[in-house]
């Protein structure tokens, strides 16, 4: 699978998300200071990471920040997206059952390297929900403007 990546820094697990996820067999591909020819800043590279799903460059993206709040938020405000801030493995599962998330963010501050390997397993290993009233929730959200 081919994702795209972001972070503001390369601190925290930022080297670490590249590292496993091509670990995995995934194709990485990398934005702000992971990108050394890129803007950092985590509304712009998060921003870069989201339009290459949104526009189908990549199946899916990790942005990064310190918090990982401002990542997430970036990322939403482009069409198609729907990233989850993510924390440990139960939101990571519920943010690919429930909102069929398609955006990982992380905390570089508070994500641990045996989090995101837990995380990861997790956010990989789950699947959108059949369930009808998560289907509209789903349809509802992506009708939002």
């Amino acid at each position: 699978m081919r994702i795209s990546v972001a972070a503001d820094e390369n601190a925290g697990v930022a080297a670490a998300v590249v590292e496993e996820l091509r670990r995995r067999g995934h194709e990485v591909i990398a934005h702000g200071a992971l990108a050394p020819e890129e803007r950092d800043d985590w509304a712009w590279a998060s921003e870069a990471a989201a339009r290459d799903v949104a526009e189908g460059r990549a199946e899916q993206g990790v942005v990064c920040c310190w918090t990982g709040t401002g990542a997430s938020i970036a990322a939403n405000k482009v069409a198609g997206v729907r990233a989850a801030l993510c924390v440990d493995a139960y939101s990571a599962d519920g943010a690919r059952k429930w909102n069929d998330a398609n955006v990982l963010a992380l905390s570089l501050r508070l994500t641990s390297r045996a989090q995101l390997d837990e995380i990861l397993d997790a956010w990989f290993a789950g699947a959108a929900s059949a369930d009808p009233g998560d289907r509209a929730n789903i349809a509802h959200v992506d009708a939002i403007e």
